[in-house]
């Protein structure tokens, strides 16, 4: 399935983000740069390996949510702590990593079973800001919801008609 900046910009709508209007107007520095590289590393084994587009999808997605100054603050700081523990543990960058490097680093951080917590541990913070952030985006969008079988995602009109049929029909 393929994902696009119409897609994020859908998810943003969903989720009521005020910045979802001047996306990709916004100037990027270094660590907004920093962070739209290790979103599109992570969302490469996040994402379910149908899923295409997903550079674009997620660099728009992101300048929506880098638009709430607050998240836009947690997102830098668990950005920057995934990448000193891929330095430590990996030597290199989040980003910079192999996927299978990633996907380990995801798991050795404990953010696939850690609950989401933006002021918690390490794993909580990545659970909220990274993994959950990715997977919000990508089911909130038409296409992501279409993966689950959530043909009209919540914010998203589908009519009368989407309530009488089935799912997949």
């Amino acid at each position: 399935m393929e994902l696009t900046r119409r897609d994020a910009i859908a998810a943003l709508g969903a989720l009521g983000a005020a910045g979802a209007l001047t996306v990709g107007t916004r100037e990027r520095g270094n660590d907004d740069e920093r962070v739209r590289e290790t979103f599109v590393a992570a969302s490469e084994v996040v994402f379910p390996t149908e899923v295409e587009g997903i550079e674009g999808f997620v660099e728009t997605f992101l300048d929506g949510r880098l638009d709430r100054p607050a998240h836009a603050t947690g997102l830098r700081r668990t950005v920057a702590e995934l990448d000193d523990r891929a330095a430590d543990w990996y030597g290199d960058r989040f980003a910079a990593l192999a996927p299978d490097d990633r996907d380990r680093l995801l798991r050795e951080v404990g953010a696939d079973t850690a609950e989401e917590d933006p002021e918690g541990t390490t794993a909580e913070r990545v659970r909220y800001y990274v993994v959950n952030e990715l997977l919000l985006g990508l089911y909130s969008s038409p296409t992501g919801g279409e993966l689950v079988g959530i043909e009209n995602p919540q914010g998203h009109p589908g009519g009368i008609e989407s309530y009488r049929r089935g799912p997949g029909e």
